[in-house]
């Protein structure tokens, strides 16, 4: 039997752009049968996500396709696929995409943040309003603003919230949770989180940021290492170009889900392509115990104010000076 030569693809970067994904079966000359969705037709290949790779199979290999526009049509949008988990959002089996399809999927969440003294990114987790950043983003600011960037059918529209409240913030994570307190701002569009405990190393990622104040930049690289220890804290590490205003923004796979947020990178001549990002297992920890490091703006260090516990010589000291002859008439 004659072997087939197919070619492999770590992620989908080839789609057309508006192209809908669709299931289909392709039956090979040599009898074997190959199902999945297709991504693109081209005009030598069919490329087809298995779901765990991407597969590009020759034409002059190709016997015939069929294709399921039933189940496309019955297949339930994003929206409905989502699942709220806490003030978060997931989503299972969650379609592959080329990064230029994911960025029309997921960039109306991605979000910049200003302030008095620079800017940063960030990105919607609901409707609520709810934006993740890094807390070097906003650590001692009084005032934020929030840029939403909506897709309209005439262009891009900004729109710039100044309403913006610290939920909560911790130093050490170099995380923080704002929230968008604006009666305009209604039917926000949000990103899903995903698990970064299951990225592989090599697996192709992708950022949206406002790097030097270039709004709405979209850079690709993979994961270079998917646990990179720091200062007692573990990163993702990508070749993914994170610069400053990057800082905050999240970090996608090919299933357009939050894997990190990114926050640093290592700069110095002849260096390039080291980035990190927080995992999004601890910022899913950060999120859940929010309360914990709930933000006081008489006290910015830390979550909770505590009043010093009163002295156990005070009362003696009251009991005594009652008893003195001075205190009695």
């Amino acid at each position: 039997m004659r072997r087939v030569l197919l070619s492999l693809a770590l992620v989908a970067l080839i789609v057309a752009p508006g192209f809908a994904v669709t299931p289909a079966s392709v039956r090979l000359k040599n009898g074997a049968e190959v199902k999945g969705e297709l991504l693109k037709e081209r005009a030598d290949a069919l490329v087809l996500d298995l779901g765990f790779t991407i597969l590009t199979i020759p034409r002059n290999e190709i016997a015939e396709v069929k294709r399921d526009e039933q189940a496309q049509e019955a297949k339930p949008s994003d929206a409905t696929r989502q699942r709220q988990e806490d003030i978060f959002y997931a989503e299972a089996d969650r379609s592959a995409m080329a990064v230029e399809e994911n960025v029309k999927r997921v960039s109306e969440g991605v979000v910049q943040i200003q302030t008095a003294t620079g800017l940063g990114s960030g990105f919607i987790i609901n409707s609520l309003g709810h934006v993740v950043t890094n807390q070097h983003v906003i650590a001692g600011e009084q005032e934020i603003r929030v840029v939403v960037y909506r897709q309209r059918a005439t262009g891009i529209e900004k729109e710039t919230y100044s309403k913006v409240k610290i939920v909560a913030m911790n130093g050490f994570l170099d995380l923080a949770l704002l929230q968008i307190d604006d009666e305009e701002a209604k039917n926000l569009p949000h990103v899903v989180l995903g698990e970064s405990d299951i990225i592989s190393q090599g697996e192709h990622v992708f950022a949206i940021g406002s790097p030097l104040g270039l709004e709405r930049t979209v850079s690709q690289g993979i994961v270079s290492v998917r646990a990179r220890e720091n200062g007692g804290r573990w990163y993702i590490q990508t070749t993914t170009q994170i610069n400053p205003g990057n800082s905050g923004g999240p970090l996608f796979n090919a299933r357009g889900e939050v894997v990190g947020v990114t926050n640093m990178k290592l700069a110095g001549a002849g260096v390039e392509g080291v980035g990190f990002a927080i995992p999004a297992s601890l910022l899913k920890l950060f999120l859940k115990n929010r309360e914990a490091f709930a933000f006081d703006a008489r006290n910015p260090n830390h979550g909770f104010r505590y009043l010093p516990p009163v002295s156990s010589e005070r009362p003696k000291a009251e009991e005594a000076a009652k008893n003195s002859p001075k205190s009695k008439p």
